[in-house]
Parts: C-alpha cells; sequence; structure tokens
C-alpha cells in the first residue's frame, strides 16, 4: 500500500503514550510489547484558522429541539426489535460473529429488501462481485436497485455514494488507508478507517452496516475505540450445528441494550423466529429432574426458558462448577444458600447449568428457578412440566420482589402454564389472573422446595 504523500506517521504506544518514528516491538516508556500503533500525523493549523474554524457555543438544554428519528423497516421483524423499531438514519451499526454464522446472509437479505425503495451499496471487501451474486442468487433475491462493489481500499467509497441511503461494508478488518502504512486490520488501520466511515455517516446522513470479526475468545477484534464510534454493536451468536440463532445487542444509542432476536438458518436464507417455545423450552421437560421453567424479560419482551442442571458425586477434592448461560459466581452464591438455608449438601457434588437455546440469563428474577432446578436434581425428583418459577433471592434466603411481575405471569398463562411460583411481595399486582393459573406465593427458598417435592 503506498503511503499518501500529503500525510506523515508515527507509533505511539497504547499504554503510555510514547511515540516514536518507526515501530518498535518494545516501548521504551513502559517496557510493554507489542504496544506501537501507528497514527496520522496532523499539522498544527495557524491560530487564525483555529478561531475562524469555531465550533458551535452552547445553549441551555431548554432550547434545544428534541429530534425524532424516523426508522425504516428491514424487512427482518426480529432485527428491527433488536434496533429498537427499526433503522435510524445515518447510523452506524457494527456486527459480530464466528465465521459462517451467518453475517453476510443476515445483511445481504436486508440490503435486498431495502432496495426495493432506496438505493443500497454493497462494499465488499472479503468477497467478489460474482459470489454476492451467487449467494443472492440462492436466497431468491433481485433488485436492480442494490450495487456491490469489490474494494479494499476505503478512500475510494466516497466516489461510490452519489444517492446511496444504506451501505453495508463486509468486512472493516479488511479494508484499509492509503494514509497508514501497515496492513488491513492492524489497530490503527481498523481506526482510522471506522473515523472516516463514521465522518461520512454522520455529514450525509448514510446509514452503514458494517461487518466485523471476532476473536477466538468471542469480543469483537481491533481496537475497542472501534465499539466506541458504533451507534449499535450487535452480535450474532449460535452453534453451526444448529439451525438456531441468537441477534444479542451490546450497544444501542436507539434502543434498549437489553433485546435479544432469534433466527432460523434455512434454505431459503435466514427467518425470524416468533415463537420461541421451541427453541427455550425441551419437549421432554417435566419427565427427568433437574429442570425448571422460568419467564426471562429480555428487552421488551418476556419469554419463558428453561434452566437445566445436572448435579453428580464428585470424583476429586474440588467440585466443578459448570455454567453456561449463567453467571459463575451467581451459581456459587445460591449454592452457598441451598447448602445454608435448605440443607441441601451440594459441596460434595459436581454441579453443571445450561439455559437453554444459548439464552444468557443475567437478571435476578431467574434465581429461584435455578434454586428449583438444582434441589429438583440434588433431590431426584422432577418438576411439573406446566410449572413456572421465578423470583431473586437473597443471602438469608428470602425470596424478593422483581420489576415486570404481571407480564411474566400473563406470559405464563399464554403459554398454557398451570401453576406459577412468585415472590410473596408481588401477589398484590397478579391478583386479575387469579382465575386462570395456580399463582403460589413464596416467602423464603425452604418454602418453595417444600411446595414443589412434597
Amino acid at each position: 500500500m503506498a503511503k499518501n504523500s500529503k500525510t506523515t506517521t508515527e507509533f505511539v504506544c497504547s499504554e503510555c503514550g510514547a511515540t516514536s518514528a518507526r515501530w518498535l516491538g518494545r516501548c521504551p516508556s513502559c517496557g510493554k510489547f507489542n504496544t506501537m500503533v501507528e497514527e496520522i500525523v496532523k499539522a498544527a493549523e495557524p491560530t487564525a484558522t483555529k478561531r475562524q474554524n469555531a465550533g458551535a457555543k452552547a445553549c441551555p438544554l431548554s432550547q434545544i429541539t428534541y429530534e425524532k428519528y424516523n426508522r425504516t423497516p428491514s424487512g427482518i421483524s426480529e432485527f428491527d426489535n433488536v434496533l429498537g423499531g427499526g433503522i435510524v438514519k445515518g447510523s452506524l451499526v457494527l456486527l459480530g460473529g464466528d465465521p459462517g454464522i451467518g453475517k453476510s446472509t443476515l445483511l445481504t437479505q436486508i440490503a435486498a429488501h431495502l432496495s426495493n425503495s432506496h438505493k443500497v451499496l454493497y462494499f465488499s471487501a472479503e468477497e467478489s462481485c460474482s459470489q454476492v451474486k451467487m449467494r443472492a442468487q440462492r436466497l431468491n433475491l433481485k433488485s436492480d436497485n442494490l450495487y456491490i462493489i469489490n474494494e479494499t481500499c476505503i478512500d475510494n467509497l466516497d466516489d461510490e455514494l452519489d444517492g446511496v441511503e444504506f451501505c453495508i461494508i463486509d468486512s472493516i478488518q479488511a479494508v484499509y488507508t492509503d494514509d497508514l502504512s501497515s496492513s488491513s486490520g492492524s489497530v490503527g488501520q481498523v481506526r482510522e478507517c471506522a473515523s472516516k466511515i463514521m465522518r461520512i455517516a454522520k455529514s450525509r446522513g448514510i446509514t452503514f452496516f458494517i461487518v466485523g470479526h471476532v476473536t477466538k475468545e468471542g469480543a469483537l477484534a481491533g481496537p475497542k475505540v472501534l465499539e466506541h464510534i458504533m451507534d449499535t454493536v450487535l452480535y450474532f451468536e449460535g452453534e453451526n450445528q444448529e439451525n438456531f440463532r441468537i441477534l444479542r445487542a451490546v450497544k444501542n444509542r436507539f434502543g434498549n441494550v437489553a433485546e435479544v432476536g432469534v433466527f432460523e438458518m434455512t434454505g431459503e436464507g435466514i427467518i425470524a423466529v416468533t415463537d420461541y417455545s421451541g427453541v427455550f423450552l425441551s419437549e421432554s421437560r417435566g419427565e427427568e429432574a433437574g429442570s425448571a421453567v422460568t419467564p426471562s424479560q429480555t428487552g421488551a419482551r418476556c419469554m419463558n426458558v428453561e434452566v437445566q442442571t445436572l448435579v453428580t458425586k464428585t470424583t476429586f477434592g474440588q467440585p466443578r462448577r459448570m455454567p453456561l448461560g449463567v453467571d459463575y459466581n451467581k451459581l456459587v452464591l445460591l449454592i452457598a444458600v441451598l447448602e445454608k438455608r435448605c440443607s441441601l449438601a451440594l459441596g460434595g457434588y459436581d454441579v453443571y447449568v445450561n439455559a437453554m437455546g444459548g439464552i444468557k440469563l443475567n437478571e435476578p428474577a431467574c434465581d429461584l428457578a435455578l434454586c428449583a432446578a438444582l434441589a429438583s436434581a440434588y433431590l431426584g425428583q422432577p418438576i411439573d412440566k406446566y410449572t413456572a418459577v421465578f423470583g431473586e433471592v437473597g443471602l438469608t434466603g428470602e425470596v424478593r420482589a422483581v420489576s415486570y411481575c404481571e407480564k411474566r405471569v400473563a406470559e405464563c398463562v399464554k403459554m398454557g402454564f398451570k401453576k406459577v411460583l412468585i415472590p410473596a411481595k408481588n401477589m398484590k399486582s397478579v391478583t386479575k389472573f387469579a382465575d386462570k393459573i395456580s399463582i403460589v406465593p413464596i416467602l423464603y427458598v425452604n418454602t418453595m422446595i417444600k411446595n414443589l417435592f412434597k
């Protein structure tokens, strides 16, 4: 890559800020390795020019006019829900995920739908135009308003944006700018390319969808500033061997960050899943011990999720705790509560926990269901398949009130459950459901165990 003659660069340590004219494997100031990052050095502007280009002046909050964001449907309902109701004009959306998970497929479908009434540009840096066309044909997508270009230099993007309202960059790690001499995918290149895209989006009102690679640990590759620049950061998750995918928002300036979308990968493309019972609930629940159902509030929706546990006698000196979809520290805390307050001797057992469908149960309202599943596995007694449990558990064994109680009970009624165990302090808000479902108030965890396992 040829460096632009009008710009100069220097290498700056990302840890201490020390500068160097050339790359060094070890920072001479702080002694850290591989922290020297190439950055563009801009010439200082004259003082008169700086005064002439002074920014806007501050004004009182009461005088600022509220800007209402118009949202454009993407054609996939679950994707719109995660974004907060649709696509906001001039926003930057970063989509990350494992290789082969379906990021390009999802964005190709969205681009084809948007191109029915808008001009869309697909800036492909990893695939040729014929490869993108082959994927579009496989998905039965046709549009004369969807433009495709195979390019890796982000400096050539501005020339292709005449009349474009939506643009897809696939991917940010594969593009580069001539202002830097480093290769594409490096920290400096990713940061500078993302900054150029942001300036274009905000100045011209173009919405950008940017594909991002992830590391082997599952985090987005590149500097953290990449996520700070974006308006929305999404993770596309799932197993390549399974058809179901989960779209999770970890940052959203225009919506709820806790939203989750469920998709199914089919031969005709990715489709939205609105019936979650087949994803987060197993057909054989209630037959074996160790599972409990809890209504989990994720963003603006409530979904019944099954928690499965397995308790086995440990063969080592230190028992294992292996949670999937549940916080490790929360699991250890609840095991201690069950041992101290309910006399369940789990100290000599290995404990394995799994939240069905790959969902993450991070809210406190799932504590009581996790305790119920652990008690069921330890006692060897299954819980009825039409019974749901929710509530927050304290260290003294009390069950505390939770938010969205009315919505959770309504979801249980909708799914055909016959019994639900809830915190006693939430009883007043759900009395209207008494004729539709059996509601059992719970004050302490040991009361819940006695009620479920008589």
